[in-house]
This record gives structure tokens, C-alpha cells and sequence, in this order.
């Protein structure tokens, strides 16, 4: 199993440029099981998450090609030939986005059979929602066995509210309405970035969508969805990752082909711990030079701040003069990563959704383990300014959404190497199973 090994005390300077949102990639690539026609996306991050969605594809029949070179990263996919309308406990036990296939398969082939879901460990994330809207279009879904079935001849428009906003639930009901008879309706939907990228793509394969970007939509279902290209957004979540990596080391740090609207509730934040910031195009310009503050953080849906950089938040509330408070609404277990900056000489104290950390702390190394993909990348940023030589157990956390994260790292001058017996991951082509 691999771990990273990081001696800490170096800033970081130079450019650093951002991947593909794991995020918008996977719903976008199981959008392409609505269309008997090639999809074609760009700017695919090399994440794990990315290689378990293309399994999960081929399983089902779909041809997928995989590639990655210093110009593009992009997949091709076709599912002509569905001949397996089902996401194995295998497969989906690695990944909650897995559940994303049951929108569209019912939508295209009248029948799914889902596994109920894994990925991190952070607290429940139930798939009633999924559920419900599938049965508010007519489908006809049980549940036995730890799966998920679900059948329709044809599903049909219908009146969507959800009971608490979900970035996955609302793509996957999205995707099952694009096909369905007549018009539906979602409201208190999510406003994710990556919902409206998924949202874009499906409108260029046909299908019609008002509302894009806000908490309601509305979709006039279509009969037939066709082929089509597209590039993925830049991942905020990696962007947020390293804006606080510069702040956090004192760096001067250059966060290229990301998309700083994206990132308005982490920039604002950072500005109130006294992070200096210039936005210039596709660019953000962090410098570390000024002491950090403490500042008080609620994670919300967006564009509120994100739950997915609470974690990276509280490495860099370690090392702000005075008291932050961390308070996670999305999640109710989504802190384990502070017992292990504990571990590390961090002074922090969980109250149950409230997470009290005292800073400046002097971290010191030790030998950590990450729980989740974002709990790892918060250790990583804590071993780059501790004392000492930390190493990071069960990484494979963190290669599931961020792209050769290590590699990225030494380019801006970070002591990082990977231990372990890995390989090196090569392009892949998959033919029909």
C-alpha cells in the first residue's frame, strides 16, 4: 500500500496547473450511456475514481477509450450495445458516484440493477432522494439484496422537490428526465458548477434544459439523445487545495487554467486570514507573506463553502494566530482528519458539527492516516509545514480525485516522494465486455 513520504519547511513557488473536475467528469461520462452515438470528453483528470467509472462502463457493454498525453486527456465512449443494465457491489463499493448509472440506464433501457454505494467514509449519504424522483417519473424501483432495482417502459415527466439539496441526486434525476415523456420540474436543486458542466453536456446531445445554474430546472423530455464533445470544467477542489498550500507555506504560487467564479466563498475566506490574492484570467496568484489570522468557516451547499475543502481549511487554521471555528452542515462525520493533525501537534477540539482549532501551532512529523480523499490531502498540507519527516499511510485516497498530486507538488519546490509498489499508470483502452 502506498504512503507519502513529506519533510515539511518549504514554500511553494512557481505554477501549478489545475486537472479536470473529478466530479463533472464522472456524471459526464455516465451521461453517455443515454446515447447509442460516441460522447468524446476532454480535459479527463487521471484520478482512480475515473479508471473504477470506466470499468463500471465496459461491464455494461460500452466501448471506452482512455488516454492521457501532455496535450489532452480525453476519453471516447459509445454504448451501442448495452447488454448488462447493472453496477456491481465491486465496482460501486469503491465510489458513490456509481450510483449515477441508474438515471440514465433506466431512462435509456427501461431497467437498472445498483448496488447501494460506498467511496469515503464521511458520515451517511442516503439514496432515498434518487429514489423518490425515480418513482415521481413513474419508474417502479425496490430494493433487496443491497441493490438497487428499477423499471420503466418509458419514464415521464413529472414534479421533482427535493426534501434537502444533493449534488448527485440532482444529476442523476437530470439525466433520467432528459429522456422521459414531457415535462419535468426539479426544484431546490443543486448549483454546483459541475451540475450546470453536466447540464451543458446534455444539452449538446440533444437534450432541453431551462434554468441551468439555478435551484430549479425544468426539462422537456426529448425521444432521442445524440453524440457529442465536450471539455470539462477545471477542478475547484484541487484549485482550493493548492491556494491553501501557498498560503499555509508562505509561498508564491501561480494556479493556472482553473476558474477563479468557482472559487469566490474559499477566496473571500482567505482574504479574511489576510492571504493576499490576484485573480488574472484563468489564473490565481496566492501570496503567503503575510501572517495568517483566524477566521470561522460553515460549510454549505454552493456557492456557499464547500465541504469538500473543510478539511484543507482546518490544516490552514492551525497555523492562523488566534481561534477558527469549523462548523460541517453537509456531513455529520467529516472530521476525522482532525485526530490526526492532533497527532501532529495541532490544538483542536471537536464538539460534535463544531471543529475549535487554536492556532499557531508548530506541527511536528509523525506517521498519520488518511481516512477520506479530502482528510488526505489536509494531512498532506499539514506534513508540508511541519517539523520533521511525515509520512502519509493509505494514499489511495487521495490518487481517486487528484491527479499525480505528489508530481505537482516537487514541480513548486515541495519535499514529497511516493513509497510504495504502485506502477506507474499507463493509457488504457477498453473493448467491449
Amino acid at each position: 500500500m502506498d504512503k507519502f513520504v513529506i519533510r515539511g519547511g518549504n514554500p511553494l513557488v512557481g505554477t501549478v496547473r489545475i486537472s479536470g473536475a473529478k466530479n463533472s467528469a464522472l456524471p459526464c461520462m455516465a451521461a453517455a450511456l443515454l446515447t447509442d452515438e460516441t460522447v468524446t470528453l476532454e480535459n479527463i483528470p487521471d484520478v482512480r475514481d475515473i479508471e473504477t467509472e470506466r470499468k463500471l462502463l465496459v461491464a455494461m457493454g460500452a466501448e471506452v477509450e482512455l488516454g492521457y498525453g501532455r496535450a489532452h486527456h480525453r476519453t471516447t465512449i459509445n454504448c451501442r450495445k448495452l447488454d448488462r443494465a447493472e453496477a456491481t457491489y465491486d465496482l460501486v463499493k469503491t465510489m458513490r458516484a456509481s450510483t449515477l448509472v441508474l438515471g440514465p440506464l433506466v431512462a435509456r433501457t427501461g431497467a437498472a440493477r445498483v448496488s447501494l454505494p460506498g467511496g469515503c467514509a464521511i458520515g451517511a449519504r442516503p439514496i432515498d432522494l434518487h429514489i423518490k424522483g425515480l418513482e415521481k417519473l413513474g419508474a417502479v424501483v425496490t430494493q433487496e439484496h443491497g441493490y438497487i432495482e428499477a423499471k420503466a417502459d418509458r419514464l415521464k415527466g413529472g414534479h421533482i422537490l427535493f426534501d434537502k439539496i444533493t449534488v448527485t441526486g440532482t444529476e442523476d434525476l437530470l439525466m433520467a428526465a432528459v429522456l422521459g415523456d414531457g415535462e419535468t420540474v426539479m426544484e431546490n436543486c443543486a448549483r454546483e458548477p459541475e451540475v450546470a458542466d453536466l447540464a451543458n453536456l446534455l444539452i449538446k446531445m440533444g437534450a432541453k434544459i431551462e434554468g441551468v445554474g439555478t435551484s430549479t430546472l425544468k426539462i422537456h423530455g426529448v425521444a432521442k439523445l445524440h453524440g457529442a464533445k465536450h471539455r470539462i470544467i477545471p477542478d475547484r477542489i484541487e484549485a482550493g487545495t493548492f491556494l491553501i498550500a501557498a498560503a499555509m507555506t508562505g509561498g508564491d504560487l501561480i494556479i493556472s487554467g482553473c476558474d477563479p467564479q468557482h472559487l469566490g466563498a474559499l477566496v473571500q475566506k482567505l482574504n479574511e486570514c489576510g492571504v493576499k490574492v490576484k485573480q488574472n484570467g484563468d489564473s490565481i496568484r496566492v501570496m503567503g507573506d503575510n501572517p495568517l489570522t483566524a477566521a470561522d468557516v460553515s460549510t454549505e451547499e454552493y456557492p456557499g463553502f464547500p465541504t469538500d475543502m473543510q478539511a484543507q481549511f482546518m490544516a490552514l487554521a492551525t497555523q492562523a494566530d488566534g481561534t477558527s471555528v469549523i462548523t460541517e452542515n453537509i456531513f455529520e462525520n467529516r472530521f476525522m482528519h482532525a485526530q490526526e493533525m492532533v497527532r501532529m501537534g495541532a490544538n483542536i477540539k471537536i464538539e460534535g458539527r463544531r471543529a475549535i482549532v487554536r492556532g499557531k501551532t508548530q506541527l511536528s512529523a509523525a506517521a498519520v492516516l488518511a481516512s477520506d480523499l479530502r482528510a488526505s490531502a489536509s494531512l498532506v498540507l499539514a506534513a508540508l509545514v511541519a517539523d520533521g519527516e511525515t509520512i502519509i499511510d493509505r494514499v489511495y485516497h487521495i490518487d481517486r480525485g487528484y491527479e499525480r498530486i505528489e508530481e505537482k507538488l516537487r514541480g513548486v519546490g515541495a519535499q514529497i516522494r511516493r513509497i510504495g509498489e504502485m506502477l506507474p499508470r499507463k493509457a488504457q483502452t477498453a473493448q467491449p465486455a
